[in-house]
């Protein structure tokens, strides 16, 4: 089975292998954060994030315990085409060591016809090579880097990017298009009274009734069935400052890191209201990174998380309450923690107890001590809803075992080149 697990692509520039004399390749740099707890088990694989070159999309396929026809003990490393139809491309791909230095390269023996495939190497080198310390290629957080280059197309066709979302995005608050509005007040919504005075006691936000009830359908609700007619309806229970963020995030845009750290609260309980649920996970996510979980807000922390059903947040702070153990049997009281919570704690302590590690991570049994995050993404890859408990989501993970398994495996099969340095 092929497990998927993404690593952030964190430095992308255009440059020239030194191999490259006269010729032209644009270079991508990735990082594969804790590169010794990826999964190790044979057919695992860790995805990079897409890139584009040539006016294909591309990614990284990265197996660190080796694909099944590999040597014993090698990582397997392959270029995948992401994009429809088909590509030909020269590529070659290094890792560098902790000081930015190359040291290995292997280039593809000739430029090769992607469809839906991969090319690469089974046995690109041995696991060991990467960490071992004398080696000096993993740096002080234990993360890989690794450069691939493609050879640039200067006769390639510019395409350019279809626009739709673009306009879409550009109809947001167009009054002239509208055909129903919301007036958002803070009547019922406790605001301070620095922002009260500054702010106005009702605002108007115009919208599309049609994208509403594909992108948010509990707003587009409001205004009832096409039928009624009704062109406008009353907010009561969100700022109008967030409920703007709501609506421009509806409409394709996307909320800045510093709102969405500053307000994060606010938008999860605004898109949660009105399920808007990627929102709402993008700004747990921001919440949980910019929130120091202490023994002082632990407790409100979980309480608020089960209220809401953050379980990243949950995640967060029973990995918190295992690591501190101690000093919360000492100091906190738990008479207002529900009961079901107990599960959560388990799974937390399960972890803590088998160290983390990745074992038996691709199995059904697994799915019941593995991170929120990587449920979430097994989710998303068959177009499962995404917000919903631990217990939920390994529920419908479990009912969809055979189309998920379908999904982890369907470009299993690939064609390998001989490893040349």
């Amino acid at each position: 089975m092929t497990t998927v697990h993404r690593c952030m692509v964190t430095t992308l520039g255009v440059g020239r292998p030194s191999s490259s004399a006269g010729e032209e390749w644009q270079s991508f740099k990735i990082l594969f954060h804790r590169f010794a707890n990826l999964p190790s088990v044979i057919d695992q694989c860790t995805l990079s994030p897409e890139f584009k070159c040539n006016g294909h999309r591309w990614c990284i396929k990265l197996y660190p315990g080796g694909e099944s026809q590999a040597s014993a003990g090698y990582l397997s490393l392959y270029l995948q085409h992401c994009s429809g139809g088909y590509a030909t491309a020269a590529f070659e791909v290094s890792v560098l060591d902790k000081y930015q230095s190359v040291k290995k390269t292997i280039k593809s023996t000739a430029p090769r016809t992607f469809s839906s495939q991969k090319w690469g190497w089974k046995d690109y080198c041995h696991r060991s090579y990467i960490l071992k310390q004398s080696n000096n290629i993993l740096d002080d957080n234990g993360t890989l880097a690794v450069v691939v280059s493609i050879q640039r197309d200067l006769a390639a066709p510019f395409v350019p990017n279809n626009p739709m979302g673009r306009m879409i995005t550009g109809m947001f608050l167009d009054e002239e298009t509208a055909d129903v509005c919301f007036e958002v007040s803070t009547a019922n919504v406790h605001v301070d009274a620095g922002d009260q005075a500054a702010a106005p006691s009702s605002v108007t936000f115009h919208a599309h009734r049609l994208i509403l009830k594909k992108c948010a359908p509990m707003l587009a609700s409001l205004f009832g069935s096409d039928d009624e007619e009704i062109v406008a309806a009353s907010i009561t229970d969100v700022k109008p400052a967030i409920f703007r963020h709501l609506l421009h995030y509806v409409y394709g845009g996307s909320v800045e890191e510093g709102e969405l750290n500053a307000h994060a609260k606010d938008i999860i309980n605004g898109a949660d209201k009105y399920s808007i649920v990627n929102l709402k996970l993008e700004a747990e996510a921001a919440y949980v990174k910019s929130t120091k979980v202490t023994m002082d807000n632990v407790i409100d922390n979980l309480l608020y998380g089960d209220s809401m059903n953050l379980a990243l947040l949950k995640e967060v702070v029973m990995d918190f309450l295992v690591e501190n153990h101690d000093e919360a049997i000492g100091s906190l009281s738990f008479d207002d923690v529900p009961g079901h919570l107990m599960k959560d704690l388990m799974v937390a302590f399960g972890r803590k107890m088998k160290g983390d590690t990745n074992e038996g991570r691709g199995s059904k049994d697994g799915l019941n001590t593995m991170h929120v995050s990587e449920l979430r993404m097994k989710l998303a890859e068959i177009g499962l809803d995404v917000d919903g408990s631990r217990e939920a989501m390994i529920e419908a993970l479990n009912a969809n075992a055979n189309e998920l398994a379908v999904d982890l495996n369907e470009d299993s099969e690939s064609d390998s080149e001989s490893e040349s340095d």
